[in-house]
This record gives C-alpha cells, structure tokens and sequence, in this order.
C-alpha cells in the first residue's frame, strides 16, 4: 500500500468512532496463567561470547504502516541495520495492556489482528515467528515468579508484528511478548523491569512498543479538518521525554505520566507510554541514547523511536 492509498483509506475511516477504528487494546481481558505442565526449564547455557544487545524503543502508530511503504514503515527496517542479530526478542507492546503481568508461553503463538475497520489486506497479516517457553520461563524468573505467569491465549499483537516485520521479514527470530498490567504506577513499572537488563548480555533484543505521544482524538480531528500541523502540547512533550532520556532523568520520566503539564494530552491512556519506561529500565549510564528520524503522524502521534546503547 502505497502513501497516497493510506491516507485515502484515513479520510474514507474517519467517520468511525475512534474505539472502533483504533487498534484494540486487550483491555477487559484478563489471560489465565498457563498450567506448570507447559513451562519448560530455562537455557542455562548462554554463550558467553554474545555482544550485548542494544534496547530500542519504536513508536508504531496506525496499523497501516504495516502494509504501507512510507517514512514510517522504511524507518522500521532501517532499525535492524542498527542492532546485532538477536538469539531472540522480548516484546513489550502497548496493546496487551491487561491486570497482570504475563509471558506468551506457546511455541507458535498466533498473530493477533487486535483492530477494525482496516484493510483485509492488513487482516491476513500472518507473522509466524516461534516462540520461546524457555525464554518466557527465563524472564519469569527474572521477574520474580510470584508476580508472572505465563499465558497460552495471547499471541503477537499489531504492536509487535507491524514493526518486526519489517526489522525482521523472515520471521525467524524466536520472540515473546509481556504484557503490561495496568494496575501498577509508574515507578513500578520501572522497578518490575530493570531485571530485563540481563537478557541484553544473553543475545536477547528487548523492544518496546508504543508511541511517545498518543491522542487518537486529536489525531482524528485533525485529519478531519485537514489540519495536520503538530500542536505546541504534543511538541513539547515530546521535546521533554528526549532531553528527559538523554540525560537519564528517571525520576523525570516516571513523574512525565501522569503529573506532567501535558500528561493527559499527550496520553489519555498511559498504555502506549508505559513500553517506554521498559526499555529505559533495561539500560544504564553507559548506553548512547539515539532518535532515527523522529518526527509526528497525523499531527498527535509521535513517531520517535529510540535506540539505547
């Protein structure tokens, strides 16, 4: 699908109510753990020669970048020039946004079209990368085993395969994604994720997925009205999270959602935020932090993405 199509499709979907012509998140589901029968031991034999791994943050945005040749979709495969080849992926994507924390514990997981109101063309999307019970289960003991469980229902979201498919076309990458739990501040959040560190020296690439400003609403109004500038709130909110992560200001960070002055403007839900605060948790003072091509779709959604280390 080519620029031009997108933004034709945009205007034709416009008219739909932003819950139905958003990416779903999974947000009244709650997964069940997986039974013990199905977690498997984990890898102990890590090669020690194994260059550690880089951290990326990736703003997604619309489902169509996945299926559209744009700035966006070529920025995506650009990233895996950027990153050594990984032994596998850990996910953690603004749309398996659940009460609880939980690993994808299936050796094929299934590509979940989490939308509507898109393309069939985006609908028969099938990333069929493997998955790793030994990593999940790796990643569960890093966690703390009494705070996650694994999870045979989830699968690989649009925040997960509309970018790795373009990273990684082949699809031969083992990956699993964590989700998010909703219930958990901030801080939390981060303090839960700086155990991910460790993957970083065992081949293991931990991607973050989300955007680093996200209204949908505003967005659709202004493809509305064909008013595509980028307004001063989403500007400077965006501006602060950089220099935020720049100079490593955690406390900054954890305090950007939801006490900022553009908080709730940038996000009216912390879901495509939180995956941020992972990956800057999974590094430390010695990472270079970088932003390839940044820049806004649509006006509101910031489609930054950062590469740490």
């Amino acid at each position: 699908m080519c620029e031009e199509t997108r933004r034709s499709f945009l205007h034709q979907a416009v008219g739909l109510s932003a819950a139905t012509f958003a990416a779903c998140t999974r947000s009244n589901v709650r997964s069940e753990p997986a039974t013990e029968s199905t977690m498997m031991n984990p890898d102990e034999n890590t090669n020690k020669t194994t260059p550690r791994m880089p951290v990326l943050f990736i703003g997604h945005g619309s489902p169509l970048n996945a299926i559209t040749d744009n700035r966006w979709s070529r920025g995506f495969a650009e990233l895996s020039s950027l990153v050594p080849q990984p032994k596998a992926i850990l996910a953690i994507s603004a749309h398996w946004f659940v009460s609880g924390t939980y690993l994808t514990g299936q050796a094929k997981p299934k590509t979940i079209h989490d939308f509507s109101g898109f393309p069939r063309e985006l609908h028969e999307v099938n990333y069929p990368a493997p998955g790793n019970v030994d990593l999940a289960r790796r990643v569960r003991s890093l966690l703390g085993e009494e705070r996650a469980s694994l999870d045979e229902k989830w699968g690989f979201d649009h925040g997960t395969w509309s970018v790795l498919k373009w990273m990684f076309p082949r699809a031969d990458v083992p990956l699993i994604q964590l989700s998010i739990d909703r219930r958990l501040e901030p801080k939390q959040h981060v303090e839960l994720a700086r155990s991910l560190a460790a993957l970083r020296e065992e081949g293991v690439l931990v991607v973050g997925s989300g955007n680093i400003v996200h209204n949908l609403s505003d967005a659709f109004s202004r493809l509305h009205s064909g008013a595509a500038q980028t307004p001063p709130w989403a500007l400077n909110f965006d501006r602060d999270v950089a220099a935020a992560l720049t100079q490593r200001d955690e406390q900054a960070l954890v305090r950007m959602w939801p006490h900022s002055e553009h908080a709730h403007l940038a996000h009216p839900s912390p879901d495509h935020w939180l995956p941020l605060l992972y990956t800057f948790a999974a590094t430390d003072a010695n990472d270079e932090v970088r932003f390839p091509d940044p820049g806004f779709d649509l006006g509101s959604i910031s489609m930054r993405n950062v590469v740490f280390g």
